[in-house]
């Protein structure tokens, strides 16, 4: 999906410039140093970047593409198609809890202007920021204020989208102002979606230490892995919860799949295709997991009495009665937002450490869980 049509684009480059004719422009193509996440590609140059993201959403039927670019670049004619941002930003407005740690990872959050349902942020640095004013509220992401947006002016919006309606950003890219849409939450592999942070780090001009930040994330995460490869042992998992009568649970292909696998964990239903979730009976599910050592991802319970006014028959399970059921949702942030759903896919190795020392806490004997918590 990554694939576009650069060879045209590249011999345009090397016989033509706007600007000047006769200005060359060095065209050696750089390659798509993202190594981790499929839905995002960025060939550098030397005063600009193609960025292309493929899968913002699902069901995303088109890429998108834009030209991040220097204020002295000079934009070859093959390019004028794709919409152009020009970099370092100064101000941007964020449309997911998922991209606020980038921002502070990177050290750059009082650039960040606007957010919809401010609520949700958990940081306590961006909480300062909201209620110190200097972070509009800007409605909801499925209704953002385009009033309020208009006023501000900010350099970008990064959009982020589920289904594909995008009116809003329509009617904001129609009045002059510029979206870049983030696909991190589609990635399916744990540093695909961490590797995002490149992508920030275009738009600030901190490109060596977005850089510098994935690069330690990668290493600590590739430790952990070969960490848990020691174990002597592999317990059983159950994840997902009851809603409406079925028994949601991740595929085997998925993201929280993925990390139960590497930290060396038979998650019971690894072997079923797909990266969404499954969708099954309680009978279904009480067949095949009740004797699982573990529940990790019970859904939003945090008590085991919760647990047992939700549904009685959970105390059939193995791992109800041995007391072995964690959950990252008892983990919240001043306002109530799930620190897990902001932080999580950008800190995948804290992710799969805290699962080593839930699955095999022999490996891990001084390390302190950090979003997980047995449920009391």
């Amino acid at each position: 999906m990554k694939k576009y049509s650069l060879l045209f684009i590249f011999t345009i480059l090397f016989i033509s410039c706007q600007q000047n004719p006769k200005t060359k422009i060095d065209i050696t193509s750089p390659e798509n140093y993202i190594r981790y996440a499929s839905g995002l590609s960025i060939q550098k140059y030397a005063d600009f970047s193609i960025v292309s993201v493929s899968n913002p959403w699902p069901t995303a039927d088109k890429k998108y593409t834009y030209i991040l670019h220097k204020p002295t670049a000079v934009i070859p004619d093959s390019l004028k198609q794709y919409s152009a941002i020009q970099v370092p930003v100064k101000s941007i407005v964020v449309t997911s809890t998922t991209h606020i740690p980038a921002l502070e990872l990177l050290e750059v959050e009082d650039k960040l202007v606007g957010f919809p349902n401010t609520d949700y942020i958990s940081s306590e640095k961006t909480r300062t920021l909201i209620e110190t004013g200097k972070v509009r509220e800007i409605g909801s992401n499925q209704s953002l204020n385009t009033e309020v947006l208009l006023d501000m002016q900010p350099d970008v919006i990064i959009g982020f989208g589920v289904d594909g309606e995008k009116k809003t950003y329509d009617n904001l890219l129609q009045n002059g102002l510029k979206i870049l849409y983030n696909g991190d939450w589609t990635e399916q592999h744990p540093l695909g979606r961490a590797e995002w942070i490149q992508l920030f780090g275009i738009l600030f001009g901190l490109e060596e230490k977005a850089d510098t930040v994935f690069k330690t994330i990668e290493k600590e995460y590739q430790e952990a892995v070969k960490l848990a490869q020691k174990a002597t042992s592999k317990p059983t998992i159950l994840s997902g919860a009851i809603y409406q009568d079925q028994w949601y649970l991740p595929q085997g292909k998925s993201w929280a799949a993925q990390f139960l696998d590497n930290a060396n964990g038979n998650y019971l239903w690894q072997d079923s295709d797909g990266t969404g979730s499954l969708s099954l009976s309680f009978e279904t599910v009480l067949e095949k997991a009740q004797n699982a050592d573990f529940w990790i991802g019970p859904g939003q319970f945090t008590l085991f009495e919760q647990l047992e006014k939700a549904n009685p028959n959970y105390k059939h399970f193995k791992a109800v009665q041995n007391k072995n059921v964690y959950s990252f949702s008892s983990k919240k942030g001043k306002t109530g937002g799930i620190i897990y759903y902001e932080l999580a896919s950008n800190r995948p190795d804290l992710v799969l450490k805290d699962l080593i020392k839930i699955l095999h806490p022999e490996l891990m004997e001084e390390y302190e869980l950090y979003f997980f918590e047995k449920l009391k």
